[in-house]
Parts: structure tokens; C-alpha cells; sequence
């Protein structure tokens, strides 16, 4: 089984379908009910996604046997912290997880930052999402205490030195 993991535009027909299937699976867990088309949608509508493109950001995408399986953003974020960035929208498709691609798109992602200059992820999340708090975790994120309260879903907070 062969992982490969690129930079790519967010917008791409295959990272913006990434990028639904990621809101579709957070919202619809979130709700504890499938998501509808229209809150997908309107989730998707004005979500920063045109951040993680240079110069403020990257996107990359997994793919496995060359079906597009997994995508993770990266955010710029130096007004908050210099030489940092954060993380967002990792995401792995189920029926390609525990298959060794949420590692290989950390490691992307993060020579994606390195190249950049960045030496501190951070990223948030929510309880719920355990498979992601277990990614995070087995690829030496910490926990840390909150280092924003934007967002009500944010739960918990992690980082990394790079």
C-alpha cells in the first residue's frame, strides 16, 4: 500500500472535496445527526480556507494507490506568535485510517512549516474527535493550555516544536 502526500491548492477538485468530507464528519459528529447539504455548505461558505495558500498558508493531500484519502492545513500565525503557525482541517477519509497516513501527513505538513521558518505548531480540537487527540499525541504534539477562545468548539489544545 503506497501513501504520497503533496502540496496542492485548497481548491482543488480533490482537497475541496477533502475539505467537505472534513466538515461534513466533524459537524455530523458534533450534532450527534448527519449534516445537512445546507449546513455543509454553509460551513464550508467563508471558512478561511483562502489562508492556506501562500503567503499565509499550505494545504497538502494524501493520497493512497492514488485515490485522494487524507488533507491537512497550515496557518500562518505570527501576529500571535512569532515563528509560529497552526494547524487545521487533518483529516484522514475512515476507510483509510490506521493505515499509516495520518503520520506521513503530519510529517508533510510539518516540512511544509519548517520551510517556512515556522518552529511552533499549534492546533485545536474537540474531546469527541479521539482519533485525531490520538494522531496528535503518538506524533509528539502536547497538550497545552488554551492559546485562544474563538471558536466555542475548540476543546483542546495542542503543540509542537519544531
Amino acid at each position: 500500500m503506497t501513501w504520497t502526500v503533496a502540496a496542492e491548492r485548497f481548491d482543488s477538485p480533490d482537497a475541496t472535496a477533502l475539505r467537505r468530507d472534513y466538515y461534513d464528519e466533524v459537524a455530523s459528529r458534533y450534532w450527534q445527526r448527519p449534516a445537512t447539504e445546507a449546513e455543509i455548505a454553509e460551513g464550508l461558505a467563508d471558512d478561511g480556507a483562502e489562508l492556506l495558500a501562500p503567503p499565509t498558508g499550505r494545504f497538502v493531500v494524501g493520497r493512497h494507490e492514488g485515490k485522494a484519502a487524507s488533507c491537512a492545513g497550515l496557518v500562518l500565525t505570527e501576529e500571535a506568535a512569532p515563528g509560529s503557525a497552526e494547524l487545521t482541517r487533518v483529516y484522514v477519509r475512515p476507510a483509510f485510517r490506521s493505515t499509516g497516513g495520518g503520520g506521513l501527513l503530519l510529517a508533510a505538513i510539518e516540512e511544509e512549516a519548517r520551510a517556512l521558518g515556522v518552529r511552533l505548531l499549534r492546533l485545536d480540537t474537540r474531546l469527541d474527535l479521539v482519533e485525531a487527540r490520538g494522531l496528535y499525541a503518538k506524533h509528539g504534539y502536547a497538550e497545552v493550555p488554551a492559546f485562544h477562545r474563538r471558536s466555542p468548539y475548540a476543546e483542546v489544545w495542542f503543540a509542537k516544536e519544531l
